[in-house]
């Protein structure tokens, strides 16, 4: 059965959940259409004052479904699926209601990246955060990185982009990345509770110190997604991309040339 994202909106508080739990809510194709649907239909719901992202079973998200990229818009080349991901997930900047995530188990790759570039991220005890993707011959393309090297500066950044460790839930409550942790069983009551309190402030007053925030920070955020658009597409296209995949096809080591 394919993975869903669901939207509910219960009076001013709009829940988005993640449910592939077989595959620890892995992204497909279906997936990001109904993520970006849901977004686009918030843009158009004022009554919304808040949103809480969370996910069922185990993890948030483990990132993409490898093997369903590009499937239900007839093989996307890496490009063309980059454009169609910035697109959508930047209608998260436009929204009025701030977006808390709430994540337990698992948040990797491009899902955590997503969870980057929301408002407010909480954690369940266990929770870890990584960025695999240097290690399978591509960058980070989602746009998180500029908001981790904001709360953490450059040599965590570049840390957890190169190295691709994972990152704990309370070294990520050290480093900014969220601003919570809590036990398992309270962490979607503790998010709820959080959206009423900022669902319970004057709308206006909410919109405006959004903004003033993400004045702050947003020019930065989409300037590093068009820098990703171009690089990752000169990556897939490089001599080393074609060793890199060469090389595990004759399981052996590769030769890199850095072109």
């Amino acid at each position: 059965m394919a993975g869903t994202v669901r939207l509910e909106v219960h009076g001013a508080i709009a829940v988005i959940t993640n449910d592939n739990v077989a595959k620890h809510n892995a992204f497909d194709d279906e997936m990001d259409a109904q993520l970006f649907a849901a977004l686009g239909e918030l843009r158009e719901r004022p009554e919304v004052r808040a949103v809480v992202w969370r996910g069922e079973g185990r993890s948030w998200s483990s990132g993409r479904d490898v093997a369903a990229i590009g499937n239900a818009a007839g093989r996307l080349s890496h490009h063309e699926l980059m454009r169609r991901g910035h697109r959508g997930i930047q209608q998260l900047f436009d929204l009025d209601a701030p977006v808390i995530v709430a994540v337990q188990g698992w948040a990797i790759g491009g899902s955590f990246q997503r969870a980057l570039l929301c408002d407010i991220r909480i954690a369940a005890e266990g929770a870890r955060f990584m960025l695999p993707e240097v290690g399978h011959g591509v960058i980070p393309d989602t746009g998180g990185v500029a908001r981790l090297f904001q709360m953490c500066g450059h040599g965590v950044a570049s840390d957890l982009v190169l190295t691709g460790r994972h990152l704990s839930a309370a070294e990520a409550l050290d480093l900014g990345i969220v601003s919570r942790v809590v036990p398992p069983e309270a962490l979607d009551d503790t998010a709820i509770e959080m959206a009423e309190k900022i669902a319970s402030a004057p709308a206006v007053t909410v919109k405006m110190a959004r903004n003033v925030i993400n004045h702050l920070s947003l020019d930065a955020v989409r300037s590093s997604m068009a820098d990703e658009l171009i690089y990752q597409t000169f990556i897939s296209r490089s001599d080393d991309m074609a060793e890199f995949k060469l090389a595990r096809a004759e399981n052996r080591n590769p030769t890199y040339t850095g072109s």
